[in-house]
């Protein structure tokens, strides 16, 4: 594939926007009817599978994790979603956008990462319901920069 189709196939797939890469495992918490199936669908194209449940029993290359402002602890969820990835793994943090039933402010989200332990390296819009957050290990944070 030309550079040229690569760029093109970022813009046209969220799911290749924001980083995922052929044959990573990615583990999804917190399905609920209110997920954006596009996004979903998009990531399953870009992996060549499908996302794993919460039943997987071995690490992914990442996760993503649907959080809405009622489903409990923010940082309990994030430190739990450490456990789930391999080391350089990346958490894509989903949550309604500003409006929406379970909104979570971002000042909650920036805490919440960083006491889990977690480096924020952006936030964007996906899909007209949620915003996402990429929160990464210090140490893949580093690597990147």
């Amino acid at each position: 594939m030309s550079a040229t189709a690569d760029h093109a196939e970022e813009r046209t797939n969220p799911a290749a926007r924001l980083g995922f890469q052929p044959e990573q495992v990615v583990q999804e918490i917190g399905y609920d009817d209110d997920v954006d199936q596009e996004l979903r669908e998009a990531i399953e194209e870009v992996i060549g599978s499908e996302l794993v449940d919460e039943e997987y029993d071995d690490v992914a290359d990442g996760v993503v994790l649907w959080f809405r402002e009622d489903d409990g602890d923010l940082t309990d969820a994030l430190v739990d979603a450490l456990q789930l990835i391999d080391e350089g793994g990346d958490i894509l943090l989903l949550t309604p956008k500003t409006g929406r039933d379970g909104y979570v402010e971002p000042s909650e989200i920036s805490e919440a990462a960083q006491t889990a332990g977690l480096a924020q390296t952006k936030s964007f819009s996906v899909g007209k319901d949620w915003t996402g957050s990429r929160l990464v290990t210090p140490k893949a944070a580093a690597k990147k920069r």
